[in-house]
């Protein structure tokens, strides 16, 4: 970790409050999102049913261990390893064939994952034709361990064009002071809508909180989420949504995760460490999706997960490929088939996607 003198770190602060461009990108409440298109268009018919799939795609890296991700110490990563990792997604990919790809933790020309557009190559190796991205952490330069240039956040791919699209601030968190905010992620909800020949929908990703150790930021992201989804009911409009939500189902039977997430050299409940570690304890919000699961159709319900809890995991930490919880899901305000979770896909990502198809009204 870089140590910064007290002489340096003042001339730092100086740059960052009186240079022209902002060292780390400041966001409105409200701002549009960032259009792609494919170097190559493919034709794609209006369907009656569409497939879905959500996925963290872990920056590219597949099981690599890294800074700042698990028990890592890596910080930049080869050319080739990302383009190793990018490839092994696009295979999968194209194998699902979905029509809409809701991806979180995706990099755009950060210097850890070799300034690969990761938005773009991913359009121009699968059947994808468009995309729209919303960055939650845009920094010219993190001088933490020569992270340097950094830009990742959640997109969206359709195979039929995106039309107002849209990034939504989430609340900052509140367990931090406000020079960690500065530099911090900036959780987003992003919306887009599909213009699918004589059915257009709209879609929804996000990534939420998952260190947050105050009582209210979790909350405050998912209920800002829901907010989002109760916007395009109200206007008459049908949803596909989903993302990591960094959240527990509510009929969860395991509650803490501190010791499978501890690294070696930590030791969580006991004299030295009598403590949770900063997301894995689940226990103060296993409520929290509950509105959710109310109001809105999970592609996996509660029913299906209370009774197939081992099926549906969908992370497993570190490079540990033994998955232990769900983080990850698909909504809808209408209904969800063939619901998967995808956990032949281990290797690709500390996540797994979660597919599913979804009846076009």
């Amino acid at each position: 970790m870089i140590k910064l003198t007290r002489f340096t770190f003042i001339i730092f602060i100086g740059l960052i409050f009186n240079s022209c461009e902002p060292i780390a990108n400041q966001f409105d409440d409200f701002e549009d999102a960032v259009m792609y298109e494919s170097l190559i268009i493919k034709e794609f018919p209006s369907k009656k049913t569409i497939k879905v799939m959500t996925w963290n795609i872990r920056f590219g890296v597949a099981r690599l261990r890294f800074f700042g991700d698990g028990c890592g110490d890596r910080v930049i990563m080869t050319k080739k390893e990302v383009l190793l990792g990018l490839e092994g997604l696009a295979n999968k990919i194209k194998i699902e064939d979905p029509d809409i790809l809701l991806l979180q933790e995706v990099d755009i020309q950060s210097k850890k994952t070799a300034y690969i557009d990761q938005a773009q190559w991913l359009l121009d190796n699968t059947e994808m034709n468009y995309g729209a991205y919303a960055s939650m952490w845009q920094s010219q330069v993190i001088l933490a361990d020569g992270l340097g240039r950094v830009n990742t956040g959640n997109l969206i791919l359709s195979k039929w064009k995106l039309k107002d699209a849209e990034r939504y601030q989430l609340a900052l968190r509140e367990d931090q002071d406000g020079l960690t905010k500065y530099f911090y992620l900036k959780r987003n909800v992003l919306k887009a809508k599909v213009e699918m020949p004589n059915n257009p929908f709209y879609a929804v990703n996000t990534h939420l909180t998952a260190f947050a150790e105050d009582d209210s930021t979790k909350l405050r992201h998912i209920n800002g989420f829901k907010n989002i989804l109760d916007g395009i009911v109200a206007d008459g409009q049908n949803f596909v949504a989903g993302g990591d939500l960094n959240a527990l189902p509510t009929n969860a039977s395991k509650l803490d995760y501190c010791l499978e997430d501890q690294c070696e050299n930590e030791s969580y409940h006991s004299d030295k460490e009598p403590g949770h570690k900063p997301g894995a304890y689940f226990a103060k919000q296993i409520d929290g999706l509950s509105d959710l699961y109310k109001t809105y159709k999970p592609a996996i319900s509660l029913e299906e997960y209370g009774a197939n809890e081992l099926k549906h995991f969908t992370h497993s930490p570190d490079n540990k490929l033994k998955l232990d919880r769900k983080l990850d899901y698909l909504w809808t305000n209408t209904f969800w088939s063939n619901s998967i979770t995808h956990q032949e896909a281990t290797t690709l990502s500390d996540h797994i996607p979660v597919s599913a198809l979804w009846d076009v009204k």
